[in-house]
């Protein structure tokens, strides 16, 4: 009678096995969906065999937080002083704005200003969800050429997206300072950048 006390009756034993089989597929799944969200769109490409190696492609942001790009790009975002009445003004402007930013890991002006960027809009509380970041070489190429027809001619290139539609673009440099100029842009200011003055 005890050692009947301490076995599984067929029914519990093969329910167990059932449970401990789909948590195992549940785990396995959640995994590659882990893996697949967190997974990068970046290719490395070298400038040159002895240089450090850039960023070429669609990516995250979070590819600019890791060496060797996270000592220009966290000094950078640090430093810049954002413009807190433009940023309140800016904040529901934003709502359905898509961003695309071509820059290059290489570029001072991208160092510089994209992570000035990223802080503007974290401070504006946007999304990030309508929003893609794009690496290209010192050609201003990508891989899979999703440059195609933007007709990026310098970086950092910010396109900002309005129902779909291209509203305007900062390029290289702002005007007056990243933020005034992405006010003016998606105020219908007239804004130019420094290309189409």
């Amino acid at each position: 009678m005890k050692r009947l006390k301490h076995q599984l009756n067929p029914i519990k034993l093969t329910v167990f096995i059932m449970v401990l089989g789909m948590g195992f597929m549940a785990c396995q799944t959640n995994d590659k969906k882990s893996a697949d969200q967190n997974s990068s769109f970046t290719k490395h490409a070298s400038i040159d065999d002895g240089e450090d190696s850039i960023l070429v492609g669609r990516h995250y942001r979070k590819e600019l937080e890791i060496a060797p790009y996270k000592q220009w790009f966290d000094a950078n975002y640090q430093e810049y002083k954002v413009d807190t009445t433009v940023i309140t003004e800016l904040e529901p402007l934003l709502d359905g704005v898509t961003v695309k930013v071509f820059m290059g890991t290489w570029c001072s002006d991208s160092q510089h200003n994209v992570p000035a960027f990223f802080k503007i809009m974290d401070q504006a509380g946007y999304h990030y969800k309508d929003f893609e970041l794009y690496s290209m070489t010192e050609d201003k190429k990508t891989p899979e050429n999703y440059e195609a027809e933007l007709d990026i001619q310098q970086v950092p290139t910010f396109i900002i997206y309005k129902d779909g539609k291209e509203v305007n673009r900062m390029v290289e440099y702002p005007l007056a300072s990243v933020e005034k100029d992405l006010l003016d842009i998606l105020q219908n200011k007239g804004y130019k950048n420094p290309y189409a003055l």
